[in-house]
């Protein structure tokens, strides 16, 4: 079966080379890498067929360090049998690292995701993130970027739609 991922709006207007950038925030870089999270395998699956490039700066490195460190993620690092070397190299090795970008001339209200959509922006990339503060300036930065910013749970939903409305077609 293949996997489109498409988010329910501001996911229209990508005109550049495939596969297309995935940008990943650091609380789904978490998911990805440390705890499994069940909306998660899709986008793994992208990600390892090709179909998308992770991409991230130097910026979300040091930010995915600094968060590891936290006192409530330290131990579930260690819980899941992973460490923070560990984690580390395998973001390492599973990203593409593209020059930091400027900033966009929309300011997100958190400032440790602002280079999120700055990167996003800057190569039309798909965005997932959890945080509010992102999602709530979507719709600009598709409009005037290009980018798509979606939830992963959104994300989720449509893809099990999809997968249903595939499943009732073959039969």
């Amino acid at each position: 079966m293949k996997i489109v991922l498409r988010w329910p709006q501001c996911n229209d207007g990508y005109e550049g080379a495939a596969p297309r950038p995935l940008i990943l925030d650091t609380n789904v870089v978490l998911d990805m890498l440390i705890f499994d999270d069940p909306h998660i395998p899709p986008i793994r699956e992208l990600v390892a067929d090709g179909q998308l490039r992770w991409i991230a700066d130097r910026a979300q490195r040091i930010e995915l360090e600094r968060v590891l460190q936290y006192s409530q993620i330290a131990p579930r690092v260690a819980f899941y049998g992973k460490t923070v070397e560990g984690v580390l190299a395998a973001f390492d090795a599973a990203v593409e690292y593209v020059p930091e970008a400027q900033k966009i001339r929309f300011t997100c209200t958190d400032p440790d995701d602002q280079h999120f959509l700055d990167l996003a922006s800057a190569h039309q990339a798909l965005l997932v993130s959890k945080d509010k503060a992102v999602l709530k300036l979507r719709k600009r930065v598709a409009q005037y970027y290009g980018a798509t910013v979606g939830n992963i749970v959104e994300y989720a939903k449509v893809a099990k739609a999809e997968a249903v409305e595939e499943a009732a077609l073959a039969d």
